[in-house]
């Protein structure tokens, strides 16, 4: 049977390069980065050198980076730490309503310590209005946090233009840029981010090992207590080989994407007219334009997404209906619906997200598969026969 991956916006295969870079570090250099003798040597070496080129994917200073497991750590300790540090001066966080669940959470549990936080809304294509934020900023405001670009639906935010109006409004600005990193260009210092998010998963590297970049002169308490590692700003032994490879996937992407990005766009675009030819009563969320290359997110009326789903890995496909830390979780998207994206139609809602090593075979094999799953599936609908047949009859 056929196997195509098109979940590639949940985590992405480990670049054989990054994979290469990595075994050493399981291996003969084994010793811990933090000990000062001979064994420690070239893990700290490594881990530096880890730290360069995750600066560089990203235009930041080496210095302001401090390896994480995950992107939901990042976040975590971007909107906990900078309430810590900064409660003296106010109490007021901005997010936008689509952030990941661990942004929202962790401002939802701020909100139980005494803060307030106010939860913008974006417009039909999943964008946050700048003007937006800069009414909500007051002088109790210590951090706005707003995604780079949303991995359930592709749109790519106008976070340089709310930089512009943190830095001079003289508030925190956190990024996360979980779904963007090593997919699209990003410059921290020219889009004046203070504190950002990656994930190497997301970029073909491997699963826990992120970051969390920090401008020199942001203040961040660290969430963890316990050692002085990441220089006292995140505890705990560094997940070294992880690091390595996160640092090389880094590298990898600043060489691949001139020529990975236009790739993946096209292979994208493909699918989109294919089903835009194929299939009715479609909708497809997120700006047109302004979006990840890889991102396809598509609701299908009158069915359900996880059908599809199903039907799709039974042919060998894999893809999602969002993201993965929700795509378990039977209920109404909190993305779409804040797009306004009726309920009933965001459970027929398919994600998909073409990758590095996808094909244009895989794409035309999806296209001829993916029709008849839908139209099956819209076969077996009251609402659909109700909805849609009865009115033609």
């Amino acid at each position: 049977m056929k196997r195509v991956y098109l979940d590639n916006g949940n985590t992405t295969p480990l670049h054989p390069d990054a994979l290469s870079a990595m075994l050493p570090f399981l291996s003969e250099h084994f010793g811990n980065p933090a000990s000062i003798h001979a064994f420690g040597e070239e893990p700290r070496a490594a881990m530096n050198k880890a730290r360069e080129q995750v600066a560089g994917l990203i235009g930041g200073d080496k210095d302001g980076i401090i390896f994480t497991s995950c992107g939901t750590e990042s976040n975590n300790n971007a909107v906990k730490g900078v309430a810590a540090a900064t409660k003296k001066k106010g109490n007021h966080i901005i997010a936008s309503a689509i952030e990941h669940f661990s942004v929202l959470y962790s401002c939802k549990y701020l909100e139980k310590q005494g803060y307030e936080v106010t939860y913008l809304p974006v417009d039909g294509d999943g964008l946050v209005n700048p003007d937006d934020v800069k009414a909500a900023i007051k002088k109790e405001t210590v951090l706005v946090t707003v995604m780079h670009a949303n991995g359930e639906m592709g749109a790519i935010q106008p976070v340089t233009e709310i930089g512009k109006i943190t830095r001079e409004a003289g508030v925190a600005f956190h990024v996360d840029a979980v779904a963007s990193a090593g997919n699209i260009p990003i410059d921290a210092e020219a889009m004046n981010i203070d504190l950002l998010s990656l994930a190497g998963n997301m970029f073909y590297g491997p699963k826990g090992a992120a970051a969390l970049y920090v401008r020199k002169g942001t203040r961040v308490m660290p969430i963890f207590d316990g050692g002085v590692q990441e220089g006292g700003r995140r505890a705990g032994t560094e997940n070294l080989a992880g690091i390595v490879g996160m640092g090389k996937a880094a590298e990898l992407a600043v060489a691949e994407m001139p020529e990975r990005t236009p790739r993946v766009t096209a292979m994208r675009d493909r699918l989109v007219a294919g089903l835009r030819d194929k299939i009715q009563y479609a909708r497809y969320n997120g700006h047109p334009t302004k979006r990840l290359p890889g991102n396809l997110s598509i609701s299908m009326e009158y069915i359900e997404g996880e059908s599809m789903l199903l039907f799709l890995n039974m042919q060998g496909v894999a893809a999602s209906s969002g993201s993965a830390c929700t795509s378990r979780a039977l209920k109404a998207s909190h993305v779409l619906t804040s797009m306004g994206v009726p309920v009933e139609v965001t459970h027929g809602s398919l994600l998909m997200t073409v990758g590095r090593d996808n094909t244009d075979e895989e794409i035309d094999y999806v296209l001829e598969i993916l029709p008849p799953i839908v139209q099956r599936l819209r076969d077996m609908s009251p609402l659909y026969e109700d909805m849609v047949v009865k009115k033609k009859g």
